[in-house]
């Protein structure tokens, strides 16, 4: 049977842009409720500075408070050195650096040039490298910025030779804002894997701004990637990115993935549970499809029962 793997991101991206800063023991028992569901790959936090992104300042705390689980892997995004130590500091064993493939948005992001950004994130892989970590690679603005418009796919380029030859495992392209089409996606995947990069070692990361989401996911799909970032109720965006609103939904895509007999390994009806506790413990409605409509079919059914 046909496979993908769900990468779970919504207690980093997703959370980073809310605006609630939801206590550590919430955020544990959300990670707790994904793991439940079966999801095995999720990105729990950003050892970034406190000040930066205050939703996500308890890093080292929440990593202690993770629940042991079996092929669970929790990974960190690490933004330079110091943020890799704090994260083995914390236990940390996999890891996500990043960049954008605009000028522009890496310089709104993290306050440095795409060639000085390079610089530091090799620095990161090299010592992840000999503390035998896992590591992602994650590009930003892959298929357009806010700021600069288009994006040529020859800057992505470049930064995919440097990652891989850095000794990434697996490259994660953004859509930060929403802005690809399905014939875009494949486009540039075929641009990607035509460079020498197994599709294997290939993750899309898809915004949901214009609705989008989900039919990119299936496009990158059908050129034969397999790892997907998702985020449960479509919560989340970029913070220094105008219009960047929630990363494509969990629900929608292990709803659809299972619809057409392609494996997620993951319990959908609990998956949408915890989205729903997310959408409690934030205060406010999330957007996803399948949440919505899981929500509302567990009225109905309550509302019947009563009757």
């Amino acid at each position: 049977m046909a496979s993908v793997a769900l990468y779970e991101v919504s207690p980093r991206d997703g959370l980073q842009n809310e605006a609630a800063v939801l206590p550590t023991a919430v955020k544990a028992e959300l990670i707790g409720r994904l793991v439940a569901a079966g999801v095995q790959d999720i990105e729990v936090t950003s050892f970034v500075r406190p000040r930066w992104i205050p939703q996500l300042s308890d890093a080292v705390e929440l990593v202690r408070m993770l629940p042991k689980a079996e092929g669970v892997r929790y990974w960190g995004l690490i933004p330079n050195q110091v943020g890799l130590e704090r994260a083995v500091e914390g236990g940390i064993r996999h890891v996500a650096t990043f960049l954008s493939a605009s000028e522009t948005h890496n310089k709104k992001n993290v306050n440095r040039t795409v060639r000085e950004s390079l610089a530091s994130v090799e620095e990161v892989i090299a010592v992840a490298r000999d503390e035998q970590m896992a590591i992602r690679g994650y590009i930003s603005t892959v298929f357009g910025c806010p700021y600069e418009g288009d994006v040529p796919v020859e800057n992505t380029l470049r930064i995919v030779d440097r990652l891989m030859t850095a000794g990434v495992d697996v490259i994660a392209l953004g859509d930060t804002t929403g802005m690809a089409n399905p014939r875009q996606v494949r486009e540039v995947l075929a641009r990607v894997i035509a460079a020498g990069v197994p599709v294997e070692r290939i993750a899309v990361h898809m915004h949901d701004t214009r609705g989008t989401a989900l039919a990119n996911a299936l496009a990158a799909y059908e050129v034969g990637v397999r790892q997907f970032d998702g985020s449960v109720g479509g919560m989340g965006g970029c913070p220094y990115a105008p219009g960047a609103s929630g990363n494509a939904a969990s629900e929608d895509m292990v709803n659809t993935f299972e619809a057409m007999g392609i494996s997620t390994g993951i319990d959908l009806d609990r998956l949408a549970a915890a989205g729903v506790y997310a959408e409690e413990q934030l205060g406010h409605e999330l957007p996803g499809r399948y949440h919505l409509y899981w929500k509302g079919a567990r009225s109905r059914a309550a509302a019947a029962r009563s009757a």
